[in-house]
């Protein structure tokens, strides 16, 4: 009964043999991996990005032309008021 409890592995031999399988792997290759994984990740990103960087440029575009509007507009309210002010101010004998 003995031999077949030792066929059985024991928590400490489960664990060194997975720290020794994690090591299989050194850190340049990982570091390789990881530049690898991002760059192929950004790729499939791109179109999405893309597509919500024009779409944020847009609405900001959108509100930069409805500040210059509301701008243009009062502008030209104050030039006609002051136009009409003028025009319309008592004439003094010369």
């Amino acid at each position: 009964m003995s031999e077949a409890k030792r066929e059985v592995p024991v928590l400490t031999e489960v664990v060194r043999d997975e720290q020794t399988a994690r090591r299989a792997v050194d850190d340049q290759a990982l570091e390789a991996l990881a530049r690898a994984l991002e760059r192929a990740l950004l790729e499939r990103l791109r179109p999405e990005v893309d597509r919500v960087i024009e779409e944020r440029l847009g609405q900001a575009l959108e509100g930069v032309r409805a500040e210059i509007a509301v701008s243009v507009t009062q502008m030209v309210r104050e030039a006609v008021a002051a136009s009409v002010a003028f025009a319309l101010r008592p004439k003094t004998p010369e």
